[in-house]
């Protein structure tokens, strides 16, 4: 890995690194940026977080599960999708003719009625997520929730997938509300 000098996010230069290594590094920028050492962290966890372990993450070296970074958000009193690291660039070569068909910067409408009638494992935790977007919003009433890039992005990192992985997730489990 090639370490850039101040120009990279946290050391490293956007476009480089394993995803690990870019959550690592942004795992670390948000630790430090808040004062904290790994110590710090380890004994405001009453050990939940030992530092060797905390320390791996930061490296790139252990993947951390979504269930322990939602915790790990929580000690930081942070947003899940702060820990994210920032989206690489993609490149994508189109054939003559073909349209490009990602989610960036497309807003998705989920249906909480349906969501809510769910029992399955994943939904819990997007259940657990869109309560929790809905919260930031004070936005309680309505039957349907229009979700942002940035929202999409930190609910990919809960099911264990890019974001176009969840789009299909959500529309597998018929979540989404087509836009005419």
């Amino acid at each position: 890995m090639r370490r850039k000098g101040n120009g990279g996010f946290g050391g490293l230069d956007r476009s480089e690194g394993t995803f690990a290594e870019r959550l690592g590094a942004r795992l670390r920028a948000v630790r430090t940026g808040k004062g904290l050492s790994l110590l710090d962290v380890q004994q405001s966890s009453h050990a939940e977080f030992k530092s060797s372990v905390l320390g791996a993450y930061e490296r790139g070296e252990r993947m951390i599960s979504t269930t322990r970074l939602e915790r790990l958000a929580r000690l930081y009193e942070t947003p899940i999708d702060e820990l994210l690291p920032p989206e690489q660039p993609r490149v994508i070569t189109l054939e003559a003719g073909a349209r490009e068909r990602t989610t960036t910067g497309e807003a998705l409408t989920i249906d909480l009625r349906r969501l809510e009638s769910r029992r399955d494992r994943d939904s819990e935790r997007v259940h657990s997520y869109l309560e929790a977007i809905q919260l930031r919003r004070r936005d309680r009433a309505g039957a349907v929730l229009t979700i942002r890039r940035d929202d999409l992005r930190a609910l990919a990192a809960i099911l264990g997938t890019d974001q176009d992985g969840a789009r299909r997730r959500l529309e597998a489990m018929e979540l989404l509300l087509v836009h005419a």
